[in-house]
């Protein structure tokens, strides 16, 4: 891609209401043949609104739109499609129990006397898959059988049999390992480099800068920003897209770490972990690294009783501390804040009060009715202390933004007094804005007095905020070190060979 390659898609002062709300208030955005151009923002920003207006889900109240020079206003999904534009989810729009090409020809397919004829369109598909490097892909394979990169490859591929000009990828590697995550990024530099220009939604901006050659900032439903990703640093995008200067993205709370509060020696599940020793102090943030199915989540989920374990002791303030149920470990002062909050972590259907306060209304109840009034008031200080933006304790957790809905479960782990946290992926799926705020709250968590136990991929982010860290590799937990006696090459290294690991099931290092 070069600065003279044609626009093949421009977007001019493009608005967009729902009601008296503006989700777009005059968004400018160009994409040049054969490039990848990232559209970035916090949630809320408008780039879920204007995506589904190029995509043909929306129609625009004002503005304008070309695809290769011709006005281009689709009344529909099918219509865009049919016109070139191709939206890949990040929930996947795929039927598992079908195979490949019946995913890719599902609502285009030919036939003659009432037979579809597949024979027709395998040729085209194994040429989409050829080019996107995945052609050990079988069309005929269900796709229930296929890793989670691929099937975003199917749904890539899916684009390019249609003869798709823009391709929308919405946070593609949000669900996938770092090594499918590089295969994608493969698949995409490929698409572009066939011509196809690709619009790349993406909270990672690390990934953004590994793969975009553009990028576009919206922010409160405007472009506020943009140009080439190449010698733009992380730090100017984020201050482009939270509108103000981040002096630094993991605000320092000063915290003191003091006696030992959850011991853990020898803990192994019934699959997961194989091994896992630890001492979580009191006022610590300790980090867990390690590649996706290590062991990490189900370390955590062991810990907090919702995984079986096999053998090991883990202590609670110097007492054996068993657990039968995750109710044992609420009683003891544990909480956990899932990997999945919209599933596990939070009834989505329910009231910000309700989710808030459910696994401790004792306080709040009277003869055995819960009273409305002081439920609403203890859901407030929630509100008010951790910041969650909302309409108030009533308002449904499925309408708030990913960032404020962790808040929401961090406040329920609060409102039961729970005094070790643990927390798996804490800011997976929240923007950058969101994240300084729930690395600060963490921060003020453990100044606080909490223990926090931290699950992260994002090395990063456990360098920015954690004091010590671990490593896991192949199901068992290597020995802690004080995080200024890790390097990220260090960290990826253990994570992939694990000899600290074996180290420490051989019992060669003294416990942390």
């Amino acid at each position: 891609m070069t600065a003279e390659a044609p626009v093949v898609l421009r977007m001019r002062g493009v608005r967009k209401h729902f009601g008296a709300t503006a989700a777009l208030d005059g968004v400018d955005l160009e994409v040049r043949r054969g490039e990848v151009h990232a559209l970035l923002g916090e949630n809320g920003a408008g780039k879920s609104t204007l995506m589904k207006i190029l995509a043909g889900a929306h129609t625009p109240d004002e503005g304008s739109m070309e695809l290769d020079g011709r006005a281009y206003a689709p009344r529909g999904t099918q219509e865009a499609a049919r016109l070139g534009v191709a939206m890949v989810y990040q929930e996947l729009n795929l039927a598992p129990d079908l195979t490949v090409e019946d995913n890719v020809m599902l609502g285009r397919e030919r036939g003659s006397v009432g037979f579809v004829r597949r024979s027709d369109a395998r040729p085209r598909i194994r040429e989409a898959l050829a080019l996107l490097g995945r052609s050990e892909i079988d069309p005929r394979e269900r796709v229930a059988a296929l890793a989670p990169a691929a099937r975003q490859v199917v749904e890539i591929a899916r684009a390019l049999v249609f003869e798709a000009r823009v391709v929308i990828l919405d946070e593609p590697t949000s669900s996938l390992t770092r090594e499918d995550a590089e295969r994608l990024f493969a698949a995409v530099d490929r698409l572009r480099q066939s011509g196809v220009a690709v619009v790349y939604i993406s909270h990672f901006l690390e990934e953004v800068v590994r793969v975009a050659q553009r990028y576009t900032v919206l922010r409160d439903g405007r472009s506020v920003g943009g140009g080439a990703t190449d010698g733009t640093p992380i730090s100017s995008m984020v201050e482009q897209m939270a509108g103000r200067k981040l002096e630094e993205f993991f605000p320092k709370t000063p915290h003191q770490a003091g006696e030992v509060v959850l011991d853990v020696r020898g803990l192994a599940g019934v699959r997961m972990p194989r091994e896992a020793t630890l001492a979580l102090r009191r006022g610590e943030i300790f980090g867990i690294a390690g590649l996706v199915g290590a062991g990490r989540t189900e370390l955590l989920r062991s810990l907090f009783g919702l995984d079986g374990v096999r053998k090991g002791d883990v202590q609670i303030r110097g007492e054996t501390a068993r657990a039968s149920s995750s109710r044992d470990r609420l009683a003891q002062g544990m909480g956990l804040v899932p990997e999945d909050r919209k599933h596990e972590g939070l009834a989505l259907a329910l009231s910000i009060a309700v989710n808030t306060t459910l696994s401790n209304l004792k306080p709040l109840a009277s003869w055995g009715f819960v009273s409305s009034s002081r439920q609403e008031g203890a859901t407030r200080r929630w509100i008010e202390r951790l910041g969650i933006r909302c309409r108030g304790p009533e308002q449904v957790v499925g309408e708030l933004s990913g960032g404020n809905q962790q808040k929401v479960a961090i406040a329920r782990l609060l409102h039961h007094d729970a005094s070790i946290l643990l927390f798996d992926e804490p800011t997976r799926g929240i923007d950058v804005g969101a994240k300084v705020e729930i690395y600060k709250a963490l921060g003020e968590l453990a100044a606080a007095g909490k223990s926090i136990l931290v699950v992260s991929s994002y090395l990063p982010e456990l360098f920015g905020i954690c004091d010590r860290l671990a490593v896991m590799h192949r199901g068992v937990l290597g020995a802690a070190r004080p995080i200024a006696e890790w390097t990220e090459l260090e960290v990826l290294d253990e994570a992939i060979r694990g000899d600290g690991a074996r180290r420490a099931a051989a019992g060669e290092e003294a416990r942390p």
